[in-house]
């Protein structure tokens, strides 16, 4: 899995935002860009596809500023990432994208393609462990996630239809043996 810059980058401003929050307080994009070494322009961007995503919010004026939109523990990592980039597994196209390069038609692999359900069930893997993440559970600790991850992805192997429940798709690597 690679980590975009934009997802990183707009990762930290959030935690930024959820920090102040913590005081009562909005940050502005001068404070947000200075507190992590960003330009301004950039963290403008981040700010941008995050509140149109409804992760955060602004206000004008001399009392104004980005804050979150909802408390810390209310947002979820998996959908913070969603917002700022891109599935790892993207079904609609990916029989499309991957179907060879001497091929005009479909892919060779049609009907039998065992990639596609190992990227599907990690992706559903992972989503699952993304949405179990908060942003209060980020700003408490790297060796909190590490524990926090451990024990709920421990708690999705022992109980898979936890895991399968709603993500039709994790069957698939099980049902072909």
């Amino acid at each position: 899995m690679k980590i975009s810059s934009q997802e990183e980058y707009g990762l930290r401003c959030l935690l930024r935002l959820a920090k102040a929050e913590e005081n009562g307080q909005s940050l502005t994009i001068q404070e947000i860009a200075g507190g992590e070494a960003l330009s301004s322009p950039y963290v403008a961007k981040l700010l941008a596809v995050l509140r149109n995503g409804g992760i955060i919010e602004s206000a004008r004026g001399r009392a104004g500023g980005y804050r979150l939109s909802a408390p810390p523990a209310d947002i979820r990592l998996g959908a913070v990432l969603m917002t700022l980039g891109e599935p790892l597994f993207d079904e609609p196209s990916y029989c499309e994208r991957h179907k060879g390069t001497e091929t005009e038609g479909s892919c060779v692999h049609h009907g039998g393609c065992n990639l596609r359900a190992v990227w599907l069930t990690l992706e559903n893997w992972m989503r699952l462990a993304l949405d179990q993440v908060s942003l209060a559970d980020l700003l408490r600790g790297e060796q909190h996630i590490a524990d926090l991850l451990r024990a709920r992805l421990l708690e999705a192997i022992q109980e898979p239809t936890a895991l399968a429940a709603g993500r039709h798709s994790l069957s698939l690597v099980s049902d072909r043996g």
